[in-house]
């Protein structure tokens, strides 16, 4: 559609200095001629554009300048601010503040009513998690390795990497980057991080995008089976959807779903308190005794 042309022509030239109509024509697809009658009407609709000629002539949009609300509708602008309000919920800077000011200066009747979509993407170790994330983006932004302490399952180590995004997903943060000791691109959780610090420039490369579906990041390699009270439906709707279980004759829900390891499933078993019986794999079944007849000798002793 034009109107999303336009917004995109519009996007790329806040974010660039100067740009040509064939590269905007190859970039969106459409004639030099379609390009240059877009640039006219982003002129008409109040948008300072410059156009010069020569070697180094372009396109541009004059320093400052802020989105005049002609171009999106209420609903857009609601999502955009929605949008800058999360980022605002882990940064520690007022840079998404600003930025929000800009797309609605001028335009209050424009985004009237109450901010109805509140997205809070911080966690409970806020004050230790936006440093780290405002570090990893200044990392990636001038081109900065990290040199980081990491904490997993399988141990502690010490790496350094060569970051290309921050993500958020799964509830948490994470950095995508090429991982010096591995030799290979690795996702990293940044609570896990500590003595984060910038490191040496690295030459940035054509970074490939991390594929962060379930099934890659999170395998199923446990199939499991478990009879779950029927007090605790609301925790299985909440954790794994309506679809994880069926009701059975004596009301107890016989639950089914696939897990990455062991001691994940072993800790959510033991979390329901008694409430929760493993029926399969049978050796997940043992290790649950072995490990309750730990428990009762430790706090007998006790």
């Amino acid at each position: 559609m034009k109107i999303d042309r336009l917004i995109g022509i519009l996007s790329i030239l806040l974010q660039q200095d100067k740009v040509t109509a064939p590269y905007l024509a190859e970039k969106f697809e459409v004639s030099r001629r379609t390009i240059n009658r877009d640039i006219e009407d982003l002129c008409k609709a109040g948008i300072p554009l410059a156009t010069t000629r020569g070697v180094n002539g372009g396109i541009s949009i004059m320093e400052g300048y802020k989105i005049d609300s002609t171009l999106l509708t209420s609903a857009e602008m609601q999502a955009i601010l929605a949008g800058l309000r999360s980022l605002d919920s882990v940064s520690g800077t007022s840079r998404y503040v600003q930025l929000m000011e800009k797309l609605s200066a001028g335009a209050s009747d424009f985004i009237s009513g109450g901010h109805h979509i509140l997205i809070d993407l911080s966690c409970w170790s806020k004050t230790a998690l936006s440093p780290k994330i405002e570090l990893i983006h200044g990392a990636i932004e001038c081109g900065r390795c990290i040199r980081f302490r990491y904490y997993a399952p399988k141990g502690e180590s010490s790496r350094l990497i060569e970051p290309y995004y921050l993500i958020f997903r799964w509830a948490s943060w994470y950095v995508w980057g090429y991982c010096k000791e591995r030799n290979d691109y690795r996702l990293f959780k940044l609570n896990r991080m500590t003595e984060l610090q910038m490191d040496a420039p690295f030459e940035k490369q054509a970074a490939p995008l991390p594929d962060l579906s379930n099934e890659t990041v999170f395998p199923h390699t446990h199939l499991i089976k478990a009879l779950i009270a029927p007090e605790y439906r609301w925790r299985l709707i909440e954790e794994y959807g309506p679809d994880c279980f069926t009701i059975q004759e004596d009301g107890k829900l016989l639950f089914s779903f696939g897990f990455t390891d062991e001691d994940t499933i072993l800790g959510w078993i033991l979390s329901f308190q008694g409430g929760a019986e493993l029926l399969e794999p049978a050796i997940l079944r043992q290790r649950l005794i072995s490990f309750g007849q730990e428990l009762q000798k430790q706090y007998s002793d006790s």
